[in-house]
C-alpha cells in the first residue's frame, strides 16, 4: 500500500503516528511524510531563516529512520490556512503523485489552529485531487479515489477517544529514536521548560497500550464520510 501522513510541523507526525509509519514500513509499505508548516517560529533563540533550515535537515533525518519519502510544503507557523488555494494544490499535487490507499493527518480538533488547518486541508485536497478538470492543465494522472482518512493522536491524548488501535510495541524504540531527531525542539524543551519530551512521547504510547492491552501503541479515529469509508482494516 501507498500510505500518505500529513502533519502540520516537523515533528507531528512522529510524535502522533511515528510508531505506526515504522510498523507500515517494516511491512513493506510506502510511506510518505509531509510537513506542512516550516517550523520557523518555533523556537525563542534561533533565527527563522536558520531554524527552518535546521527543521528540514532533523525531518529528512527521521524520516530515513524508516525509508520514508519526506516532502515539506514550506508554509510559515501560524499562517496554514485551509481556505488558500496554493495549499490545496501544493497537497493535491503531493496526493496525485503519491496515490495513498489512505491518509493519516490531525483530528478536525486539536490544540492550535495550525494542526486544525491542515485537518481540514487534507480533506478538501483528498477529494479535489480525483475531480479531473481541478488544476489539471498540464494532464497529471488524477487520484482515482477519495482517500479514507484516519486522524492521529492530539498532543497528550487530550480530548481524543481513539477507536482504532495500532500496536508498535515492537517499534516504540524507532519512534523515539525518530523523535530524538528533532533536537531544536527537544533540548529547547527540556532546558527552558523541564519537559523530557522523548519520556513524554513514550508515555503517551504507554497509556494507548495499556487501553487496548498491548505495552505500547498509537491511537485513531477514522473519518466517517461517504466515499471514504472500507469494509477492511487499513490500518496495521
Amino acid at each position: 500500500m501507498n500510505v500518505l501522513a500529513v502533519g502540520c510541523h516537523p515533528d507531528d507526525l512522529e510524535i502522533g503516528c511515528g510508531g505506526t509509519l515504522a510498523k507500515l514500513s517494516s511491512q513493506g509499505h510506502k510511506v510518505t511524510m509531509v510537513h506542512v508548516a516550516n517550523g520557523d517560529k518555533g523556537h525563542k533563540v534561533i533565527p527563522q531563516d536558520e531554524l527552518i533550515a535546521i527543521r528540514r535537515l532533523e525531518a529528512q533525518a527521521a524520516g530515513s529512520l524508516i525509508g520514508a519519502e519526506v516532502i515539506s510544503l514550506n508554509v510559515p507557523d501560524l499562517l496554514v490556512k485551509a481556505d488558500h488555494d496554493e495549499l490545496i494544490l501544493k497537497l493535491v499535487k503531493v496526493i496525485r503523485e503519491t496515490k495513498p490507499d489512505y491518509i493519516i493527518t490531525h483530528p478536525p480538533e486539536d490544540y492550535m489552529k495550525d494542526h486544525m488547518e491542515v485537518s481540514k486541508a487534507v480533506f478538501d485536497a483528498s477529494f479535489s485531487a480525483t475531480v479531473p478538470h481541478y488544476n489539471n492543465e498540464e494532464g497529471h494522472d488524477i487520484h482515482h479515489k477519495v482517500a479514507p482518512i484516519f486522524y492521529m493522536d492530539t498532543l497528550a491524548g487530550v480530548g481524543f477517544l481513539p477507536t482504532e488501535y495500532v500496536d508498535i510495541s515492537d517499534h516504540i524504540d524507532v519512534k523515539i529514536e525518530m523523535n530524538n531527531k528533532h533536537q531544536s525542539q527537544i533540548k529547547w524543551l527540556y532546558e527552558h521548560d523541564g519537559i523530557d519530551f522523548l519520556d513524554f512521547v513514550r508515555t503517551v504510547s504507554k497509556f494507548r497500550g495499556l487501553q487496548c492491552g498491548k505495552a505500547y501503541a498509537e491511537g485513531f479515529t477514522k473519518c466517517q464520510a461517504w466515499p471514504r469509508l472500507s469494509a477492511e482494516r487499513l490500518l496495521p
